[in-house]
């Protein structure tokens, strides 16, 4: 595949940069409105060209190039479960690389089929069905980052994803990178093709932005909401290489208890949460962990979350190892509830894509069952879910259980693998978008960091820093509102998807009247 020109290449990589800096630990909020722009210039230059088979290349390059810098953590974290983590990292932004060649082919074909067709309406929506796509690819599926996330760190904006959802956010993004795009680039058809400004977009765009900066002023002064209590939050900041040292297991159980004790001291918690494998080995290996955790909980009186490992054998000697957490109540009982198996698994490091996971019984490597069920565990506080690491970045688990009655959410994790990279970060973020759409209060607990709550107008608060071993008490906040989204679902980006589709199949009713009336003319 041949290389872009060094035209191209310059709005490739502008686009990379602008795109990477809108994402956290960034806070531009504004990058997010320009973002795109440099993908928009690109496809206008491709449709008015007519040049298929360099659409095809450019979008591939600026999907790779973009992607690759905003992921670029990936090869950190991945290089602690193999040296060939390049290999992985490549594959991935492979594969955004081959949606995003896909998505500019198509707009090009479009725009040179239908020359009336606006590329305002055109590129938002099409962007959006690929942005769905990604999060719909099976075993690899990894929609890490959309745009719509990207205003996290200014939630202010994003409240109307309590109608729409991150996708509606997205959308409207891409259409203001278009807009604004349109409205700098526009050229006259008189006196030498002179550039100049249109004004009209570019106030449809600020209008638009004043609407949802009014929407989410009046969400965040009138949205009823409650206190519910009090949680633990422990951060052990346990190595990655540390955690899974058999001599050290001990160690490690010691260091929860002591952590847990520490906020014990300072104040009554209301449930106690440890990170996502908190505990470092199987029960069924060290059976005295289980009743020494029941204890603790019995002399805090409040329940504690625990990550960890589970397994379910099988008459044939088999078993099925699961990413777990663990729910014991005030009694220290665990019996009585079910344990969470992770539903969304990291491709490679979780679970090999496609193939089946009993092939693989290394830890932490690919060969993860998947959960199925979900469920509520009771507290005095009300009814919580859980999420287990990137869990959060799906909107229709946190979705299905405000929609079954969660009154809070619980996001496990163990983000040691990422380092001081933008990683930690990013993975915040999307917490800040579940709590706006399902209108919920959520804790989350973070082995190296960031632990913290968030509440239902997407707000952090208690945040702990990096790669600290401490013990935070954070007053959890939620509301009892249903909202639009969590009734509907992601609305937006099903229409996307059928509209994208609406689009392929004129293109391909057009070509088949014309080969049909070719064969007459013949």
């Amino acid at each position: 595949m041949t290389g872009p020109s060094r035209r191209a290449a310059v709005l490739i990589a502008l686009g990379a940069a602008l795109l990477a800096l809108s994402y956290p630990p960034f806070r531009f909020p504004l990058l997010s409105f320009v973002a795109l722009a440099p993908a928009v210039v690109l496809v206008r230059q491709l449709a008015a060209a007519g040049d298929l088979p360099r659409a095809l290349r450019l979008g591939f390059w600026y999907g790779s190039v973009s992607q690759g810098l905003v992921l670029y953590w990936l090869v950190v974290a991945l290089w602690h479960f193999t040296p060939l983590s390049a290999l992985g990292y490549l594959a991935t932004i492979a594969i955004y690389g081959l949606w995003t060649a896909g998505l500019f082919w198509l707009l090009v074909r479009i725009r040179t089929r239908f020359p009336p067709a606006p590329l305002w309406a055109l590129f938002p929506i099409v962007w959006t069905a690929v942005d769905w796509g990604i999060g719909h690819q099976g075993d690899i599926r990894f929609p890490w980052l959309g745009l719509g996330t990207s205003l996290a760190d200014a939630p202010i904006l994003v409240q109307w994803a309590d109608l729409a959802g991150t996708r509606g956010v997205t959308l409207w993004l891409a259409w203001c990178n278009v807009m604004i795009v349109e409205g700098l680039l526009q050229r006259r058809e008189q006196g030498a093709g002179s550039s100049y400004i249109r004004w009209r977009p570019l106030v449809v765009v600020l209008g638009t932005v004043a609407l949802a900066w009014v929407y989410g002023a009046w969400r965040e002064r009138t949205l009823s909401v409650r206190t519910l209590g009090v949680v633990g939050l422990v951060q052990p900041n346990e190595g990655f290489r540390e955690k899974w040292n058999k001599a050290r297991e001990d160690s490690v159980m010691a260091q929860l208890f002591a952590l847990s004790r520490q906020i014990e001291d300072r104040t009554h918690v209301d449930l106690l949460i440890w990170p996502e494998a908190a505990v470092p080995d199987y029960f069924v290996n060290r059976p005295d962990w289980d009743p020494a955790i029941g204890q603790r909980a019995r002399e805090a009186r409040a329940p504690i979350l625990a990550g960890g490992l589970d397994a379910d054998r099988h008459s044939d000697g088999s078993y099925d190892s699961y990413n777990a957490a663990f729910f014991y109540d005030a009694t220290g009982d665990r019996s009585a509830y079910p344990v969470y198996h992770k539903h969304y698994l990291v491709p490679i490091v979780e679970r090999v894509p496609f193939v089946p996971p009993r092939w693989f019984h290394l830890r932490w490597f690919g060969g993860f069952a998947r959960g199925r069920e979900a469920p509520l565990y009771p507290t005095a506080i009300g009814r919580f879910g859980v999420l287990i690491c990137y869990e959060s970045i799906f909107a229709e688990l946190a979705r299905d259980y405000r929609r079954r009655g969660a009154d809070f959410l619980v996001n496990v994790t163990n983000d040691a693998w990422y380092g001081r990279t933008a990683g930690p970060y990013q993975h915040l973020s999307h917490l800040v978008m579940r709590a706006i759409e399902a209108r919920v209060g959520i804790a989350r607990a973070a082995n190296s960091g960031i632990s913290g709550t968030v509440d239902p107008l997407g707000h952090v608060h208690d945040a702990t820093a990096l790669e600290v071993r401490t013990a935070e008490a954070s007053t959890l906040i939620t509301s009892d509102v249903t909202t639009l989204y969590v009734r509907l679902g992601d609305w937006v980006g099903t229409l996307a998807v059928i509209a994208t589709l609406g689009f392929a199949g004129a293109l391909a009713v057009q070509r088949w009247r014309s080969g049909r009336v070719g064969v007459v003319v013949r």
